[in-house]
Formats: structure tokens, sequence, C-alpha cells
């Protein structure tokens, strides 16, 4: 067997000696990061996409030399270059997207999964994280569905991926491909819904207007009333934190609807969904648990790296259509052995335990200290709209629901609202998003920053107010 080059040997993370080896490796990425976000100042790096795009290619060329710099010197120069060039959701100013600032504990804890590589395609590969994701998810479906007969959740890649699999689901239910299920959403319904019903060959769903943020139960009662062939299976997708102003639609009338048509419901979550967590907040999700999927994801309101979704069903036997066979992953008699079968646990076969960062957190902070967390950016997001509300140059859409601002220059056009925010990408000062309304293009601030303060928000403000113009 040829033995590696004396420049590349002793470099696995693993084994052994591959703590040792990682130590000092990451150490370089550490410090990295910290002159990175030296170099980078603020939440983005100033001079837009063209000033990016030149300081990567300096940094990373050549990208295939044909003789290696060693690992130091490359985890030196491209981390570094990838922090000076990053959004940084840490920064009290970065607010456009729900997009959250990891954890420490959580961000350790993937680094344990990426040194060891467990892949969740079949027990061998991942005996203890395949027993720990189990345990992990029957926890928080539980969450979920407390009443449920059997709790379960698959671990997905975020709320499309989940959406995506409640979807095959309920097409699964209504008779498989070619079967004739309808999907009813309103019109504030994620854009992975539409996107959902196309991969799998269903019909577009019919988006009902949402006038007022939320799918209204007596607009849904008439659709479903007036809909042909009142037989036909329907599927109603309600959303809880709808991502552009963070509105849960009226879960418990909306459920009431679905059992008078005898409707299938489904619940986007994924930007709601840890409110559970909170003391005061849970009461916010009162009837998630009447939908038979309901969509998670905590990267998103639940500080995890990415990726962190999951999929809940009160029921582990709804999973059942999901079941896969491949002789090499999970022959019949290892499964008879008791060796357990993880094919029918995703789409995916290839799959790193996600769910280790998530049971690790869950595990440091509780359901409490994560419960605080969210209060915490709740409130935060109500300072903000207080702020908003007491200076005459800007005006608030609404009160936020859960933690996403919107927000204006009094009276401005939409143009000149894009135009802002542009400005304040390009200087790197700030990050906000955009969304649209019937009154509107609005700036869009989405706290979840668990260390934001008063005076973070008032910065914030004096950044929009000293890039309006007349």
């Amino acid at each position: 067997m040829p033995v590696p080059a004396s420049g590349t040997a002793h470099l696995l993370a693993g084994g052994h000696g591959g703590p040792g080896v990682l130590r000092p490796m990451v150490d370089t990425v550490l410090d990295a990061l910290a002159h990175g976000a030296a170099d980078r100042g603020g939440p983005l790096p100033a001079g837009g996409p063209a000033a990016v795009d030149r300081r990567i290619r300096g940094a990373a060329r050549p990208l295939i030399p044909d003789e290696g710099e060693g690992p130091h010197h490359a985890l030196r120069t491209l981390v570094r270059a990838l922090t000076h060039g990053a959004a940084d959701p840490a920064d009290p100013r970065c607010t456009a997207h729900l997009h959250c600032p990891p954890l420490a504990v959580a961000t350790a804890a993937d680094l344990a999964v990426s040194a060891l590589n467990p892949s969740l395609d079949s027990w061998d590969q991942a005996p203890a994280a395949c027993a720990l994701e189990a345990l992990t998810c029957r926890a928080l479906a539980e969450l979920v569905h407390p009443d449920g007969p059997a709790p379960d959740a698959l671990v997905t890649t975020g709320g499309t991926e989940s959406n995506q699999l409640a979807l095959l689901l309920a097409r699964e239910a209504a008779g498989g491909i070619g079967s004739p299920l309808r999907i009813i959403c309103g019109g504030n319904a994620h854009h992975s819904i539409h996107r959902a019903a196309w991969f799998l060959g269903l019909p577009a769903p019919h988006p009902l207007p949402t006038p007022t943020g939320v799918l209204d139960p007596a607009a849904l009662h008439t659709a479903l009333d007036r809909l042909p062939d009142a037989d036909a299976p329907t599927l109603v997708v309600a959303t809880a934190g709808t991502t552009d102003t963070g509105a849960i639609d009226p879960l418990p009338e909306i459920a009431d609807v679905c059992d008078h048509h005898a409707a299938t419901l489904h619940i986007d979550a994924a930007y709601g969904a840890p409110l559970l967590f909170s003391d005061t907040l849970h009461k916010r999700l009162h009837g998630l648990d009447r939908a038979p999927t309901v969509a998670l994801d905590l990267h998103k309101l639940g500080w995890q790296p990415v990726a962190a979704g999951l999929l809940a069903v009160p029921d582990s036997a709804a999973l059942a259509p999901l079941a896969h066979h491949a002789e090499y992953l999970n022959a019949d008699d290892d499964t008879e052995a008791g060796l357990p079968d993880l094919l029918g646990r995703s789409f995916r076969t290839t799959r790193r335990p996600d769910i280790f960062k998530i049971a690790v957190t869950l595990r440091a902070l509780g359901r409490r200290g994560l419960g605080d967390l969210v209060d915490h950016v709740c409130t935060a997001a109500q300072q903000l709209a207080d702020l908003i509300e007491a200076r005459p140059g800007l005006e608030l859409y609404a009160r936020p629901i859960i933690s996403t601002v919107l927000f204006r220059p009094t009276g401005a056009p939409p143009a000149a609202v894009a135009a802002l925010r542009r400005r304040l990408l390009h200087h790197g000062t700030a990050v906000l998003g955009r969304a649209a309304t019937p009154e509107g293009l609005w700036l869009k601030a989405t706290v979840l920053n668990p260390h934001t303060q008063p005076d973070d928000l008032r910065g914030l403000l004096e950044l929009v107010e000293g890039h309006t113009t007349p």
C-alpha cells in the first residue's frame, strides 16, 4: 500500500491521534475568525459584490496549486477572507433575514460531528448518533404533539425540506403519484409550498388572499365549500410565523374548519415553533398540535448552525410511506436482527447527524434557557417598535408578533425604501431586509440576536435616518 507523502501524513481528524492534529488547526481558525471580523469592522463587508469578489479572488488564488501550501496557511488565508466577506448575524445591525447567530455550544458540538463524520444512512456508520437522533426527535415531537400516540420527527435541512416532506406524506395518503390532492394555502404561505407541489407533480396550490397578513378561517371555509368534488382529498397549509412579518395564522379556528370539511392540515411553523420553549409565548401557538404535520426550523429562532430543520408528526406510523430498501444499507435479515433501518427517515442517503448540536443545546440550556432567549429577542422587537413609533421620521407597519419588525421612512415610496436598503448594504453598516405588503414596501428587521440591547436598536435606527434622502 502506498505511503502518504510526508507533507500529508497524520492529518486525519479522527482516530486516537486526530484531536492532537486538530487542536492547533482549530486555534488557527479561531485566530483567523478574529482577524477577519476586525478587517470587516461591521455586519457586512463594504463595497458591494464587486469588492467582495475582488478580495476573494486575491485570497483564493491559486485555487488548485501544484504543491499544497500546508493546512495552517490555507486555513489562515481563506478563513480570514471568508470572515472578512461574511454577513455576521452576531452583529445587532445584521437583521435582514431569519439568519441567526449560532450558539457557541452548538457550534462546538458541530465540530465533533465533522471530526467523527458519522453518516445516518445505516446503523454501522453512526451507532451512537442513530440512537441519539431517535431519542431527541421523539422529545422535540412531544413538545409539538404532547397527546399524540407516538410522536416522532424527521431531521431535515430546513423549512423547505420539511414542507416538501409534509406534502409528500399528504400525497401518499391521498393515493400516491397522480393523486387528486388539492392544496389550499394563504397568500402569506412560504414559497416552498408552491415549489414542493411542483416538485411532487401536484396541482399548483390555490392561494387565498391574506390582506391582513393571516389566513382568514371564514375565507377558508368559503373556499372549501365551493370546491368541486367535495370528497376529493384536500390539504390546507397554515403558517405560524410568516417570513415577511412573523404573523401567526389563527390555528385553532383553521383546524376547526379543516375538521368540518375533512381536510388535512399542515402547519409551517419553521419560524414560530420555538415559541414552545417560552413559558408565556407558547400560548401563541395554541392549536399547533392539531396538525398531522408541523415544520420546525431551529436554525432560525433556535440559534443552531445550518442545518437544523424537523418535521414533527403525532404518530410515527404516519412516516411509513417513506420506507425504502437498499440491500447494502438495510437488508431484511439485518433489520430482523435488530439493526435500525434509517432509510425511511429522510429523502437523503448520506446524512450528517445534525440532531447532535440540537441535543447538546437542549441539554446545555434546557427548555427554560432556550425560552429565555426567545423571550429576549421578542422583547427586543417590541422595544424596536416602541423606538420607531417615537420617531416622527419613521413609520411602523404593525406591532411585532414574534421578532420581525417592518418600518420605513415616513411616507417613503417603494423605490426610496429599496434604494435606502441598498445604500446601507453597500456601506456595510446595516443589513436590513425588505417586505412588500398591500401598503407598500418596508424595511424588515428580524431580531434574532439574544445579546441585542436598546442602544443597539437606537443605533440601527440612527443609521437608517442618516441614509434617508429627502
